[in-house]
């Protein structure tokens, strides 16, 4: 499968809103592994944000977005409670928000050829490590982070207790 991962553009948000909307109702539907919610998260805002910020990246096959993910020097609080492989103050450390695949697109190598860049990005950009969290009964995508290489830290709250989601763990990947 061809995919071309670029920087998002203004003219992408409503493609984007829909993939998260899609996704969203999907997991709806079935088990819903990260525990994202229709209209909570992932939304049009955290769109705006990451193409604003010029951190949002798209994976595109034959022009469609099949997957996107933002790319931040800015850590949640809780990472700060972790032993992290590598310490730093984020400046060289990319983390990874908002990893979303479209259902019409999962298990054709989207989330693998989204990895993959964001280990390219950091090399280009001098970063020596990526990390990201996610939800403790995330299998599937825990499953692609482990055979990626990444490497499990410990489990922390993130304060989404309200929304049922207790527990997140945390991986990194050295580059």
């Amino acid at each position: 499968m061809d995919i071309i991962i670029e920087l998002g553009k203004i003219d992408d948000i409503d493609e984007l809103e829909q993939l998260y909307n899609d996704l969203n109702d999907y997991l709806s539907k079935g088990i819903n592994y990260p525990g994202w919610l229709k209209g909570v998260y992932p939304v049009r805002q955290n769109a705006i944000d990451g193409i604003n910020n010029d951190n949002l990246y798209v994976a595109r096959h034959n022009g469609k977005i099949a997957g996107s993910f933002i790319l931040s020097h800015k850590p949640e609080t809780a990472y700060y409670k972790a032993k992290w492989e590598f310490e730093s103050d984020y400046s060289d450390v990319i983390v990874v928000y908002t990893f979303a695949v479209h259902p019409n697109f999962l298990k054709c190598g989207v989330g693998t050829a989204l990895m993959d860049f964001a280990v390219e990005h950091g090399t280009k950009t001098h970063a020596r490590s990526i990390r990201l969290d996610v939800y403790e009964k995330n299998m599937p995508a825990i499953r692609l982070y482990e055979k990626l290489g990444f490497k499990y830290i410990t489990t922390v709250d993130l304060g989404l207790g309200n929304h049922g989601l207790n527990w997140f763990k945390l991986y990194e990947k050295l580059i």
